[in-house]
């Protein structure tokens, strides 16, 4: 989504509270402005502040409700089924946004770990250490949520973990040449 959007709200909905991350009910015929829709997520602004709005919501924009967007596939040059593994988990990960950075987590450079293991039962278990770009972001649970329910919704993927961690502290320099080039940075 490259423009902004204003639509008033067809029903009522959930909204992320952005940065607090707190829950509210947004009220049916509110105008809002959509702001980003990227990640199967949007971020829409009102009257009372900025609001991450959950795909499953999409109707209540007005927009079609649909699944949130595929992984890329695999690419790259063949090697094991974990390599392939792995560059699909890292692929999903980059279906995850900050609401208020147009920016997937990967490209931000806020994960900082990904570690795969199989379980005995055949599938994965995926284990992820990310972080925010703000210590006091009350969005990282969130965040780290939709990073976790999507890996969760990975063939194969059995188990999953987002942990938040702080160190080393973000900086702004740990941000990929992707992810510049988006923010008009390089």
């Amino acid at each position: 989504m490259d423009e902004l959007i204003s639509v008033e709200l067809k029903r009522d909905c959930e909204g992320i509270q952005i940065p607090l991350g707190t829950a509210v009910t947004l009220k049916a015929g509110m105008p809002v402005v959509i702001t980003q829709g990227l990640g199967g997520s949007y971020t829409a602004q009102c009257p009372d502040g900025l609001f991450r709005i959950a795909a499953k919501d999409a109707d209540a924009l007005g927009l079609e409700r649909g699944a949130p967007p595929a992984p890329a596939a695999a690419t790259g040059p063949a090697g094991t089924v974990e390599a392939a593994e792995e560059r699909r988990i890292w692929e999903t990960l980059k279906t995850c946004f900050d609401p208020e950075i147009p920016v997937n987590i990967v490209d931000l450079g806020l994960v900082y770990d990904l570690h795969l293991e199989t379980l005995a039962s055949g599938r994965s278990r995926v284990l992820v250490k990310m972080t925010l770009t703000a210590p006091g972001c009350g969005m990282g649970a969130v965040i780290a949520s939709d990073a976790r329910d999507k890996l969760l919704g990975l063939p194969g993927v059995e188990e999953a973990a987002v942990e938040i961690v702080w160190d080393p502290p973000w900086h702004q320099s740990m941000i990929t040449v992707e992810g510049r080039k988006v923010l008009g940075l390089e």
